[in-house]
């Protein structure tokens, strides 16, 4: 898990160059003027999904890693917190391989608080469960680069 913001990219230059591509994209498209959905850079390799929704309570959230893909979580805009766990720290059920998706049961072991700029890297064992709200609900626009492992 890489917790960060793009001001500082500087700093992470020993990550992937796929990785890298998701923050270079970020830097020459305007996406807070993407429509919600499924963009495609490079086909099912790399492309971001862009989100908008109310941030609300832990209880209507849930956790979630993925096999297939790294997650790159940029916030455009509002503010949310992430749970973060281990998934080996987690009650595991069982895998969607059509969704990529892994979904848990169990506690948080930290969090981080998402605000425009802020970036979260996503590995396969980092589980995560978003769209926790801060203080109040409120809206939120990010992009989530999804980048397959190959």
């Amino acid at each position: 898990m890489v917790f960060g913001n793009i001001r500082d990219l500087e700093d992470y230059g020993y990550l992937e160059e796929e990785i890298l591509k998701c923050f270079a994209y970020a830097e020459k498209h305007d996406l807070m003027s993407y429509e919600k959905g499924s963009h495609e850079i490079q086909g099912d390799d790399l492309f971001v999904n862009i989100v908008e929704y109310e941030t609300t309570e832990t209880e209507n959230r849930f956790w979630e890693a993925h096999r297939n893909y790294l997650d790159l979580h940029l916030m455009l805009e509002g503010k949310e917190r992430i749970d973060i766990n281990f998934i080996d720290q987690l009650k595991q059920k069982e895998f969607v391989e059509k969704d990529d998706f892994l979904p848990m049961d169990g506690d948080a072991n930290g969090y981080v608080v998402l605000e425009p700029g802020d970036f979260l890297l996503c590995y396969p064992k980092d589980a995560h469960r978003t769209a926790i709200k801060v203080d109040d609900s409120i809206k939120v626009k990010k992009a989530i680069f999804k980048i397959r492992i190959k």
